[in-house]
């Protein structure tokens, strides 16, 4: 989505829906795009063409950009649709006249955002096809770029006055490429010279290894930041959500970090409302969130996705009540992160 700030005498930035490879995909770009001699639009008024990168993971963000598109369509502007979308989110867009490459159109102005954050995309797709996601049918299986390359782009990028480095993935903690694993890349990262600091998302609990844990607080420049995803606290929910772990490997992973880095700062994503979720397997998942104390937490009400395996499963939770727990959710966290 396209919005605007003041930066020095222009004004101009570019929001990409859904998550960090779509922010990472705008940046790429609209580098590409000014190689081609293309100029920057001050504003969303006055912009020819609105690029909206988008993900079909969550049905609220597929509404905001139908939303969004409807509304530019108003102004008789071009649209491109860039992101993670499922063939039936297609179908719909191009129905309302929403275009997905840049061929044939006349482009003379786009609006670009001035990171302050260099995102290096260390690999994309997805192998753990947890039941509730659309990722592995629209980025495809993992694919991770080789250590040569990541670094020469984070050489880049630090020569150009970046000071904060995140690498991203869906699952970076998997990363192999070669010899080389997410321990050896994050240390081939922080050997680089100079002052920065680095983060990286997002992380899969199963991978989150004990080595790994004590990489992570041995290397001055990887700030102690993990965000590790819970979707539920119910081991029968994340069972059915295929996500590999339970309840009391979540709780002793946690332990595990604590005990390692007691300053870490925690964060997670939360799903309220899968099918089969009852108030007990929710009072499961308020418990976890008790005991770990995130500093924050994304917490989505379940909403169900065509082609996912979790689309065969009855929503047999209420709107309302998925409503109601996600509150719930939100107050206890906030409350949390004050302790």
């Amino acid at each position: 989505m396209l919005k605007q700030i003041k930066q020095n005498k222009q004004e101009y930035f570019i929001r990409a829906f859904g998550c960090q490879f779509n922010k990472a995909d705008a940046e790429k770009m609209a580098k590409v795009l000014e190689k081609k001699g293309y100029e920057l639009s001050p504003s969303l008024c006055g912009a020819d063409l609105v690029i909206i990168l988008m993900c079909s993971v969550r049905q609220k963000s597929v509404e905001k950009v139908k939303s969004l598109v409807a509304d530019i369509k108003k102004t008789n502007k071009q649209v491109v649709l860039k992101g993670c979308i499922l063939p039936t989110d297609k179908k719909m867009f191009e129905k309302m006249g929403v275009k997905f490459s840049f061929k044939g159109l006349t482009i003379t102005r786009i609006e670009k955002e001035k990171p302050t954050t260099g995102l290096i995309e260390i690999g994309q797709g997805c192998n753990n096809f947890c039941s509730y996601c659309v990722v592995p049918y629209t980025r495809g299986r993992e694919k991770y770029r080789s250590p040569l390359e990541i670094i020469k782009e984070a050489k880049y990028l630090l020569k150009n006055g970046i000071k904060d480095l995140t690498l991203i993935a869906q699952n970076v903690n998997s990363y192999k490429h070669g010899k080389t694993d997410f321990k050896g890349l994050l240390e081939m990262v922080n050997n680089l010279k100079g002052n920065f600091k680095i983060k990286f998302l997002t992380n899969h609990p199963k991978d989150m290894t004990s080595e790994l844990i004590e990489m992570i607080a041995k290397l001055e420049k990887v700030k102690k930041e993990i965000h590790l995803p819970l979707q539920s606290g119910s081991t029968k929910i994340l069972r059915k959500m295929n996500r590999k772990y339970t309840k009391q490997d979540y709780l002793k992973l946690i332990q595990k970090i604590r005990k390692v880095m007691p300053q870490t700062r925690l964060t997670t994503d939360v799903i309220v409302g899968f099918p089969g979720e009852t108030k007990k397997d929710f009072q499961d998942t308020l418990d976890v969130i008790k005991k770990t104390h995130f500093k924050q937490a994304f917490v989505s009400k379940y909403s169900p996705r065509v082609g996912t395996a979790a689309f065969k499963l009855k929503d047999n939770v209420p709107l309302e009540e998925k409503k109601k727990r996600e509150q719930t959710l939100l107050k206890l966290i906030k409350n949390n992160a004050k302790t």
